[in-house]
């Protein structure tokens, strides 16, 4: 049975003769054929009907015919065709069968197959004026038709198509239904997304504006509101929400948007008039609106009255719904509302009951719990087959799948949430990992079909879901199987969009901390795999770029394990291959230098500087992606890796740093990748020995209070940049490059500089412990603030603070604001980010600017902020058995009567004297940052020598040269007498000045390395 209202149309339509047609208020009929109707649909030119599987339609009136046609049936070379939907457009219809094939009829109602849509199961049609939609089992949409607005959402273009062709923004969207207005196109996800494109004239796409969309958009402002149905009229668009909430926009200019108003809307507005109705379904027409209450049985309608479509018995329009005037014999559930061109439609369910039954033939395909038994059971493997191709053939219906939909969690599907219940992709995939035919035939659709057919960048982030599922299939593989899709994998995440890898970043981040342990395991495993092969292997170009993709996901997975602050250790991503990688690549370039004459001879050197060569590039390559070294290995890489060139520095003791400067900006260019050799004027000699003093003399003229270039905290024990300068800015330049070639040339420096600094040069944004690190007092005050568990309020705080004694307002827009429980955090927050950014912004940026001069950007960024601090200072765990532990003898041994002696003196002197002769030995202050384990003092004997010489040291070797003293009291006094010396420097008054006293020999030169 059903009712219908508006322009006047043949009575009974055919369907049953006139006089059985009943008639109602305000112009409804009521129709009731002996063959109950299953579908129908009305548009410009046609009504059609769908009866017993067999579809009949009926021309109507138009302006070049002013009366209706008979109905019939359309023209088709097969009539035992059973179809199950017909929809009709502007000129003509498209037909669906029962099994999913499309005929599309002419105005001459001549059916003929589309062409592109052949062996494809369709399960949803869509008209519009010029054009038409068909969803697919498999969740892919097509188009064909008109293309004038960009309506079909094919990203070329091009002004029409006669074949049906996939949209591929789409691709991998699990879409719930589709639908076609006049010229403009929407789609709606299972999740509740939507998506509009094509003709935007009066807003119909609500997004905001009025421009053309020609490929699919989201309608960011529905996000959320869990839509579970989509329409669309001539010029606007319609929306209902899982709780009955109608939202319209587009054309306003007959009040089909029912906002009391005859304004267009470009954004989606709830019909408050419908506000608590509980709307149950909308659908658009041309100019007019219906909606129905399931609960009360009401049809409302609003928009263009002309004609009487809106079944009220008013002929104007109208911009408020208001309800249709059924009769009491239209007391049956609404299955279907029909709005057309100049027509309303009312179908109702034959028989009270079947309203309750959902057809599954709509929906994509997905899997569920019926399925995966089945699969399990092991019970018609032939269409077990089947049905997995088709599932994972398909992105669409894997994303579709394992929603989280208790309490409509799905729903919430943004950028920020996957929608995905995790709980039941673990249970899939347990049940699945027991089944190894079942593992392979997935295995193989995935390679095979699915990988290469997924979108770099698709419409929607719900295509993004597979990459979360993937890994949990890929972890239970072995062998070649593994890394064939690992890499398969590999390749599609990396050649996605930058800004759809972004919202994977964060669905990474969010991950059960089994699944991303899971994730962050298998690339971890497959690069060691390939780490291992090259180290032992032969050169292969297609393993080394394998190896780069597999890390560069490891590095992203890294960063956002950082910025979420996961519980996933560094450890776990750390290669341990890589230090073997190292050793080899060092053994060879030690080959390569030391037995070239050798190798050349016998025809081998090209092969080992090729494979020298092989080695250096990779290690470069994965440098940019620190997290798979662990810090030995980062040190290692420092420390052997290949130099441009030497830049020589000629400086004068008694003006180091004018000197310095002088030639260090003058040649900027040679800072970088570039070894620095230190010689004084007043000594000539090529020694290592000389940049370390350099280094130690320099800082510590910089960092005096004297110089005026730094602020040190209460307690003097950290400086921080100044907010006021005392000196010209350019010195900080100096001062940055100087901090960058201690860098490059692996030197411990005197930089007494909380850890905020290091966390700035690597882009880390400081925080309050960084603060309290500083400044104790101030930071632990702060952290008081947070932590008050009464009114803030009470302590009679505001915005206005003082620093370095300046007074500054936080929040300038509101200078003197009180600090209260609610805005405490971000009180706090300007706090720390006015001190140790803000207010140093400018001295900073100029140490930064020559910092980065003088070192490589790649190398800094490999270590962690306390890593770095590491590598430039050092660390004070002075652990003296190890030093001594790890002590080796050439012409002396451990049981020696001046070993014995040497080692008592040493264990004997003061805690600051220790510290010296480790300065003395390694030319260095404080511990090297992998600990006292890496200082390995060699003890020689000095066969040249009289009681009074002075121990000698080779620092770059570590290298003491030992005198054999005749008693234990001679040994301590030049022991000390050594540590005290400053080779060449005295100071005075806080001042470094040249001493020329040369009586006696306190270090050797070494050679360069």
């Amino acid at each position: 049975m059903f009712c219908y209202w508006g322009a006047q149309v043949r009575e009974g339509f055919g369907l049953l003769q006139p006089d059985k047609v009943k008639h109602g208020k305000c112009g409804i009929r009521s129709v009731c054929p002996k063959s109950a109707v299953q579908d129908m649909s009305a548009g410009r030119s046609f009504v059609g009907f769908i009866r017993n599987g067999k579809v009949s339609v009926l021309k109507l009136r138009g302006e070049n015919c002013d009366q209706d046609g008979k109905l019939k049936q359309p023209q088709l070379k097969n009539d035992r065709i059973i179809f199950t939907s017909i929809v009709c457009g502007g000129a003509g219809a498209v037909l669906l069968a029962d099994g999913g094939n499309v005929l599309i009829m002419d105005k001459s109602t001549v059916c003929s197959p589309l062409k592109g849509l052949e062996n494809r199961q369709v399960i949803q049609i869509a008209c519009g004026d010029q054009h038409s939609m068909a969803l697919t089992r498999d969740g892919q949409l097509f188009v064909w038709g008109d293309n004038t607005h960009g309506q079909l959402g094919l990203e070329k273009e091009q002004p029409r198509s006669l074949s049906a062709q996939r949209v591929e923004g789409l691709s991998g969207i699990p879409l719930a239904q589709i639908s076609a207005g006049g010229d403009h196109s929407f789609v709606l996800s299972l999740s509740g997304v939507v998506f509009g494109w094509g003709k935007n004239s009066a807003g119909q796409l609500g997004l905001g504006d009025t421009t053309d969309r020609r490929v699919p958009t989201v309608v960011n402002s529905l996000n959320r509101k869990k839509t579970v149905s989509i329409s669309c009229g001539g010029e606007h668009t319609a929306t209902l929400s899982k709780g009955g909430t109608v939202f319209t926009f587009g054309s306003g200019g007959f009040g089909q948007l029912g906002h009391n108003s005859y304004k267009d809307e470009h954004h989606p507005r709830v019909v408050a008039e419908l506000w608590g109705s509980k709307v149950s379904q909308v659908t658009c027409g041309r100019r007019h609106t219906l909606v129905s209450v399931e609960s009360s049985k009401l049809i409302y309608s609003f928009g263009c009255g002309m004609q009487g479509k809106l079944g009220n018995g008013e002929m104007i329009k109208q911009s408020v719904p208001f309800p249709v005037d059924l009769s009491t014999e239209c007391d049956h559930m609404i299955k279907k509302l029909i709005a057309g061109e100049n027509h309303s439609f009312t179908l109702f369910f034959k028989e009270p009951g079947n309203e309750s039954k959902p057809n599954p033939g709509r929906g994509i395909l997905t899997l569920d719990d019926r399925m995966i038994e089945r699969w399990v059971s092991g019970t018609d493997s032939g269409k077990v087959i089947k049905e997995i191709n088709k599932v994972f053939s398909s992105a669409a219906s894997l994303n579709g799948s394992f929603l989280k939909t208790s309490c409509g969690e799905h729903y919430q599907m943004s950028e920020e949430h996957c929608g995905l219940d995790f709980d039941l992709v673990k249970a899939f995939f347990a049940k699945l990992s027991n089944n190894e035919s079942l593992i392979s035939e997935v295995v193989r659709v995935v390679q095979q079909t699915l990988l290469p057919s997924l979108n770099p960048n698709p419409a929607g982030v719900e295509a993004l879901r597979l990459y979360l599922l993937l890994p949990k299939l890929i972890r239970g593989l072995q062998g070649q199987q593994r890394t064939e899709l690992t890499k398969a994998m590999a390749s599609n995440i990396l050649d996605l969009n930058p800004a759809v890898l972004k919202v994977l970043e964060m669905y990474w981040s969010k991950l059960p901390d089994d699944l991303l342990k899971i994730l962050v395991d298998l690339f971890q495993k497959e690069a060691a795999m390939l780490i291992g092969r090259i180290a032992v292997g032969k050169l292969d170009s297609y393993i080394e770029k394998l190896l780069l993709k597999f890390v560069r996901i490891l590095q992203m997975v890294y960063q956002v394990c950082r910025s979420a602050h996961r519980d996933i250790s560094k450890s776990d991503f750390i290669i341990h291959e890589v230090n073997v990688l190292q050793d080899v690549q060092r053994t060879i370039n030690e080959d390569v230098n030391n037995m070239w004459l050798w190798f050349n001879l016998n025809g081998q050197i090209q092969t080992l500087v090729a494979q020298l060569n092989y080695y250096n590039t990779i290690l470069k390559n994965l440098i940019s992606l620190p997290c798979i070294f662990n810090l030995e290995a980062k040190c290692s890489y420092m420390k052997n890796r290949v130099w441009k060139d030497c830049l020589q520095l000629f400086l004068r003791r008694t003006a180091l740093l004018e000197d310095c400067s002088s030639q260090l900006t003058a040649n900027l260019q040679y800072l970088r990748g570039h070894w620095l050799a230190v010689f004084y004027t007043e000594d000539m000699r090529k020694t290592d020995v000389n940049k370390r003093d350099f280094f130690l003399n320099v800082f510590k003229e910089l960092c005096a209070p004297t110089s005026q270039l730094l602020m040190d905290n209460d307690n003097k024990t950290l400086s921080w940049f100044p907010t006021k300068l005392r000196v010209k800015k350019e010195k900080y330049f100096l001062f940055g490059i100087l901090c960058g070639l201690a860098f490059n040339n692996n030197s411990v420096v005197n930089l007494p500089f909380p850890l905020a600094l290091f966390k700035k040069l690597l882009n880390v944004k400081p925080c309050l412990e960084d603060l309290i690190e500083f400044s104790p007092v101030l930071g632990k005050s702060l952290r008081y603030i947070l932590d008050y568990s009464d009114d803030v309020e009470e302590m009679d705080m505001n915005f206005t603070i003082e620093w370095d004694g300046t007074e500054v307002e936080l929040d300038p827009a509101e200078p003197g604001k009180i600090v209260t429980n609610n805005n405490r955090t971000d009180f706090v927050d300007k706090y720390v980010n006015y001190i140790l950014n803000k207010s140093v912004e400018e001295v900073f940026e100029e140490f930064k600017k020559g910092f980065f001069s003088a070192c490589d950007r790649c190398l800094v960024e490999m270590f962690e902020p306390e890593e770095l601090r590491g590598v430039l200072v050092g660390n004070e765990e002075y652990d003296w058995d190890i030093f001594k532990k790890n002590t080796t003898y050439e012409g002396f041994h451990a049981k020696h009567p001046t070993i014995i002696s040497f080692w008592e003196v040493f264990d004997e002197l003061t805690p600051d004297q220790k510290k010296g002769f480790l300065l003395f030995i390694t030319g260095f202050e404080k511990v090297p940052i992998l600990g006292m384990s890496a200082v390995k003092m060699r003890v020689g004997t000095l066969f040249k020598f009289t009681q009074d010489h002075l121990p000698e040291a080779l620092t770059c070797h570590t290298l003491l040269y030992l005198p054999v003293y005749q008693n234990k009291e001679t040994l301590r006094a030049k022991v000390i007498e050594a540590i005290n010396h400053k080779r060449g420097f005295w100071e005075e008054t806080g001042v470094l000045r040249s001493s020329m006293d040369t009586s006696h020999r306190s270090n050797n030169l070494i050679v360069d390395p």
